[in-house]
């Protein structure tokens, strides 16, 4: 098995991270990829956003007290 993951893997396991907690040697090859590519970095930056977006919205659709025009 290789050490270093390719952007793919990365983002694989990115997304497989935001679902469950990865084991300690995922986490690590994970963490050392994104210590050297900042594509990945940013990838990793914009998913978070999203998903911290996405637990925001019921509370945005909540407050919204916008009217359908006619």
């Amino acid at each position: 098995m290789r050490f270093l993951l390719s952007c793919k893997q990365a983002h694989q396991m990115v997304s497989e991270g935001m679902d469950r907690r990865l084991p300690f040697s995922a986490r690590t090859r994970l963490q050392l990829h994104l210590s050297m590519c900042k594509a990945c970095t940013n990838f990793n930056q914009q998913m978070q956003s999203l998903r911290q977006a996405m637990r925001e919205l019921p509370r945005h659709l909540g407050s919204d007290q916008r009217q359908d025009p006619p």
